[in-house]
Parts: C-alpha cells; sequence; structure tokens
C-alpha cells in the first residue's frame, strides 16, 4: 500500500466497498499517526520526570510533585495499553481482519471505526457485552 494514493481529503465511506485498499490505506495512516503521537508524549513524559526529579524544598511542594508523577504515570500506562491496541489494529489490517467484529465477523461499520479505530466489536457486539458484564456486575 503506497501512502501517496491517498488524496488528503478521502474520506472512507458507506458507499465503497468495505475495506478496500484505500480504507485500508486511511486507517493504516491514521492508526500510525495516532501512535506517533502516543510515543512522542510519553518521551516528553519521562524528560520532564528526569528534569523535575530534583528533591521540592518543602513538604507541599514534594506532595504536589509526587500527585503529579502519579497521574503522569498513571496516563502513560493507558496510552501504553493504547498503544498495544492501535498494534494490533495494525496487524488487522496487514492480516485483512481490520474492520470486522471478533463476534459476528461482519463489518464494523465506517463511522463507528472513524470514532474509533481501535475497535473490535460492532455496535451490536459492543451494547451485547457491556450489558452481559453490567448484570454480572450487579448480579
Amino acid at each position: 500500500m503506497a501512502s501517496n494514493m491517498l488524496s488528503p481529503d478521502y474520506v472512507p465511506s458507506d458507499d465503497e466497498d468495505f475495506m478496500n485498499s484505500m480504507m485500508q490505506e486511511f486507517f493504516q495512516q491514521r492508526l500510525t499517526e495516532w501512535k506517533n503521537e502516543l510515543v512522542h508524549g510519553s518521551g516528553q513524559t519521562l524528560q520532564n520526570m528526569q528534569s523535575s526529579s530534583g528533591q521540592a524544598a518543602d513538604v507541599g511542594d514534594r506532595a504536589s510533585v509526587e500527585s503529579e508523577r502519579a497521574f503522569e504515570l498513571r496516563t502513560r500506562d493507558r496510552e501504553r495499553k493504547l498503544i498495544s491496541k492501535i498494534d494490533d489494529a495494525l496487524r488487522r489490517i496487514k492480516t485483512g481482519d481490520y474492520g470486522y467484529c471478533e463476534d459476528t465477523g461482519e463489518p464494523i461499520g465506517v463511522r463507528r471505526l472513524i470514532a474509533r479505530p481501535i475497535a473490535t466489536l460492532s455496535i451490536e457486539s459492543q451494547e451485547h457485552h457491556e450489558r452481559m458484564e453490567k448484570t454480572h456486575r450487579d448480579g
């Protein structure tokens, strides 16, 4: 898939063949850009944490620094998990499985994939899973 085959204003639609080569290229580019942003952001966090590693003068400042550090680490952990999901999605594009529901094998839908490019379930399957989780949680 050559990245020059997409026009900058191309947006996949339900009117074209699902997961044709342009659509695959669109999602591959989108996922790769998202991953690059996350990786860059985590590099910035490490730099910030290393540069602010000096001890703060008073207890209040130290507590504030520790609180910020814990928040940054939680954020980075979420981003690390997201990068893993992005890598999985990129792998599914290569294998031809991207865009199809893990439960039913049916197309997930272009609008849902644009909104959440790492989706692995159709809206119907996602809602079913959420209902089942709620039932088990509340039961």
